[in-house]
């Protein structure tokens, strides 16, 4: 009987060998990918954790009538500005840290969800959806869009800019 030459093709020794060196060199190489882009992750994260803080800092110095708190959030040089059917309307927000800080019968309450949070270097942008109550009230909804600045300091509100519509809007009770 004679023996039938057989064909190793790919499965031969040497090729399997090889292909378990690669297949070791793929896993490798995305291990370490994965390795190098958490710390980039993280980095972002921790930065959009620090802008959240910030926006927290605004409606819980505006919820305890604290100007002095509602001003540590914001630049030296920030703007506020409402857009309204009749009008764009900016100015610096003096006259808002003052009002936050004059006694008022009832507790100023902006409640924010659905926060989007964007970073590029020392630039951030923030938009999210609220209801503004007046003590337990409904008084308004809209939303609100921010730029903000990481100075030496941290970061620090630029620019505030919102909406004022009526209080149709349905906030979460979840308190995001």
């Amino acid at each position: 009987m004679e023996r039938m030459p057989t064909d190793k093709g790919c499965l031969s020794r040497n090729n399997i060998t090889t292909m378990r060196r690669i297949n070791c060199l793929l896993t490798l190489g995305l291990m370490l990918l994965a390795c190098m882009s958490a710390p980039a992750a993280q980095a972002q994260s921790e930065e959009v954790d620090e802008v959240r803080a910030v926006i927290d800092r605004l409606f819980d110095g505006m919820r305890a009538g604290d100007s002095t708190m509602v001003r540590s959030v914001m630049h030296e040089s920030a703007l506020m500005g409402r857009a309204t059917d009749q009008g764009f309307r900016v100015g610096p927000p003096d006259q808002f840290v003052r009002a936050v800080g004059t006694p008022h019968d009832q507790v100023w309450d902006e409640r924010i969800w659905d926060v989007h949070i964007s970073i590029d270097g020392r630039l951030a942008s923030a938009w999210m959806e609220f209801a503004f109550f007046l003590g337990e009230n409904l008084s308004h909804c809209g939303v609100n869009s921010m730029q903000l600045y990481r100075t030496d300091e941290g970061w620090k509100i630029v620019y505030l800019a919102d909406t004022n519509r009526p209080p149709t809007c349905e906030p979460p009770t979840d308190g995001s």
